[in-house]
């Protein structure tokens, strides 16, 4: 098979769960010996993930430029499956997938903020969420988005989760004497305010973040206040950084598809604090220490140096989330316990996935039978001479000034 990936996030290195599971299935795909590319935003910091030599990577900043390669690979590399990850904000790629390979797009659902559709959604769309129900495969890493994605589409949407973990054996840390209360990705839709007022009502303990992708200069500058919060860098391996975790804190408020940082910790024997927003009580897979809390329900349009609309945060109260840590700091017993649970049943959901799966589920895909669309021309991709006279008449006209 060839197969074309694309998402406006950097492969080139991958950030984030979704960017980094997308390149897991990818060279999964290539060490099978099929073809494969990416299509994908520009270059920026990030862990290094290696992937399989042969696949193509084509990092584009200029999003308009990006959706012009886009349809260029599809026209050459003539893929299978093009495979729009819904880290696409602006479902430009989503549209151009749908017009350049009609009945081959596989939609892969990530992060419920970017899809065209739902509640949590950050940019609904009726026109590109009918282009997703009417993809030939939908592919969704948790039951909890899967039925996420048929109550709003009426799409019953394959789960299958990447092989991210990696095939063990994992260590178990259950560093209950020794190592920090960590937070990834320190950010306001992650939780960063709960975590802040945490590390304040426990000066005596040692906290420790890992900056992401939604981390911005005023998170920094918040942290640096905090005399007990140490920041790390970003590390090839995730290890490296739950080698000294005592307790992973994810007090995220915003919708989340389902946690991967969760189970990874959870894998190693290291105790999770989660909020139960979205799909994290899936990913915590029964273990204790999932508190409720008032989620974000609105943004406002005001965008921070991410590109990333500002949140309006719910207050929620930081009491629950001390009194939980320092049940865990304090007593050896419940830590001990919340360690093997949390090991076991992470090994256990580990045990359970097919690195395979992937290849299987697109070998045994149809394509999606669909009326061609009608020729169409963006000013995109007009010449500069064509896109000239095009505006100088539309000026004529009064519609543009």
């Amino acid at each position: 098979m060839r197969i074309l990936l694309t998402a406006t996030a950097s492969y080139a290195p991958p950030r984030g769960g979704a960017t980094r599971s997308n390149l897991i299935w990818l060279d999964a795909l290539a060490h099978a010996g099929h073809a494969c590319r990416i299509v994908c935003g520009p270059a920026g910091e990030g862990a290094e993930l290696r992937h399989h030599e042969s696949i193509e990577v084509h990092a584009v900043a200029e999003p308009a430029h990006r959706v012009q390669v886009l349809g260029r690979q599809i026209r050459e590399f003539r893929p299978d499956w093009v495979l729009v990850s819904s880290e696409d904000l602006g479902h430009g790629l989503l549209r151009e997938a749908r017009h350049a390979a009609p009945g081959r797009v596989v939609y892969l659902a990530h992060t419920p903020q970017f899809f065209p559709f739902g509640a949590a959604s950050w940019n609904a769309e009726p026109e590109a969420a009918r282009m997703v129900a009417e993809a030939a495969g939908i592919v969704a890493i948790g039951r909890h988005m899967a039925q996420y994605i048929e109550d709003a589409l009426g799409r019953t949407a394959a789960v299958i989760h990447p092989p991210i973990y990696g095939p063990g054996p994992f260590a178990g840390y259950r560093n209950f004497e020794r190592g920090a209360v960590t937070m990834i990705n320190p950010c306001a839709v992650k939780g960063i305010s709960i975590f802040l007022e945490t590390a304040r009502r426990l000066p005596g303990r040692r906290f420790a973040v890992v900056p992401g992708w939604g981390t911005t200069s005023e998170d920094r500058r918040a942290l640096a206040r905090r005399e007990n919060v140490r920041v790390l860098p970003n590390v090839p391996r995730i290890d490296t950084v739950l080698a000294e975790t005592r307790v992973l804190l994810m007090p995220s408020l915003w919708y989340e598809g389902f946690g991967l940082i969760v189970m990874e910790a959870m894998l190693r024997g290291i105790p999770v604090i989660a909020s139960d927003s979205g799909g994290l009580k899936e990913a915590k897979n029964g273990t204790g220490y999932v508190i409720p809390v008032r989620p974000i329900e609105r943004y406002q349009a005001v965008f921070d140096e991410h590109g990333m609309p500002k949140p309006e945060l719910p207050e929620n109260d930081a009491a629950p989330w001390v009194a939980a840590l320092e049940e865990l700091l304090e007593d050896r017993e419940a830590y001990k316990r919340e360690s093997a649970a949390s090991r076991a049943a992470a090994l256990g959901f580990v045990a359970g996935l097919d690195a395979g799966a992937m290849e299987a589920y697109l070998a045994n895909l149809e394509p999606r039978r669909e009326q061609p669309e009608v020729e169409r021309t963006t000013i995109e991709s007009l010449s500069p001479a064509r896109r000239a006279l095009l505006l100088e008449r539309l000026h004529k006209r009064g519609i543009v000034h």
